[in-house]
């Protein structure tokens, strides 16, 4: 849905996200407390056929409401049921106006928006398609086969918690460390010397991290120090590094229910890379006006 639609244009969304905050800033002093109320009871569902509206005779249905709420443009976020329901209510009845506006100037006999029509239409069909095809395959039970897949074929991975001092020379690297090794606390000499700006508020804490998502010359110095220890200076292409190795484990393999939005995504795009990969076998598809081949050469005939 383009942004410039009559929702945008008539300031229909900015008034209903103001409204909250208008009513608040406009609402009395708070009265001590009470008992609370007891919760209104829930709408009784309508519908799709219910009609809403109507427009110059044209009738907007409760099932077209819910096909506009599901526009990503439509999108209300903190703005309650009633008051998104008269905002979308508001936007149908621009568009059926502005549809039979259009209608009306002959918008719809002019090629280019047949073949708009015609495109969208296909795309449309196939999104819904696919879409239907993908809750048919995503199951719990072939979420739960591919993750158990997954984890088997996961290696167990060490992993470091370490804080680190970032300076600029070896010199200043060397007398930092001697201060640490002596007894000082890491966390305090850290916030006074570091030059990191993203660690020395946190006393150089770099949390918990593999030996690939350092570079090579602070992973491999970190990986081979035992917990507890400070590292003599190590220099990287960012300056000299004083090292301190806080905890060392292995990598702990992420749940079934961390994994569950990954893996259902993942089955979702394999199961429609694979309808259209199946489709594209079993079509006839020609390509009209595409470059000749180019004729292979003598000796590659050979």
């Amino acid at each position: 849905m383009p942004t410039n639609s009559p929702f945008w244009r008539n300031g229909a969304l900015a008034l209903g996200l103001l409204l909250p905050g208008a009513a608040l800033a406009q609402a009395p002093a708070a009265a001590p407390a009470a008992a609370p109320a007891a919760a209104p009871a829930a709408a009784p569902a309508q519908s799709p056929d219910t009609v809403v509206a109507k427009v110059n005779g044209a009738t907007i249905t409760a099932g077209d409401l819910a096909v506009a709420a599901d526009d990503p443009a439509l999108s209300l976020p903190g703005v309650d049921e009633a008051q998104k329901r008269n905002l979308l209510v508001d936007y149908m009845v621009d568009l059926k106006i502005g549809a039979q506006a259009a209608e009306k100037d002959k918008v719809a006999e002019s090629p280019d928006f047949v073949r708009k029509l015609a495109y969208f239409r296909d795309k449309l069909l196939l999104d819904e398609y696919l879409e239907r095809e993908a809750k048919k395959a995503v199951t719990p039970q072939a979420e739960r086969a591919l993750y158990d897949e997954t984890v088997k074929a996961m290696k167990p991975e060490e992993e470091v918690h370490a804080r680190h001092i970032l300076v600029d020379n070896e010199a200043e690297a060397k007398k930092i460390a001697a201060r640490l090794k002596a007894g000082e606390d890491f966390a305090k000499v850290a916030a006074e010397t570091s030059k990191d700006p993203g660690s020395k508020a946190e006393g150089g804490d770099l949390g918990w991290f593999t030996k690939e998502r350092m570079v090579a010359p602070f992973a491999d110095a970190a990986f081979k120090m035992e917990a507890g220890k400070i590292s003599d200076p190590v220099k990287t292409q960012f300056g000299w590094h004083v090292i301190k190795v806080e905890e060392k484990r292995s990598k702990p393999v992420p749940s079934f229910d961390e994994m569950k939005e990954q893996v259902e995504a993942y089955l979702t795009r394999k199961t429609q890379q694979d309808i259209i990969t199946k489709l594209r076998e079993g079509a006839k598809i020609e390509r009209v006006g595409a470059a000749p081949a180019v004729a292979p050469k003598a000796d590659e005939k050979k």
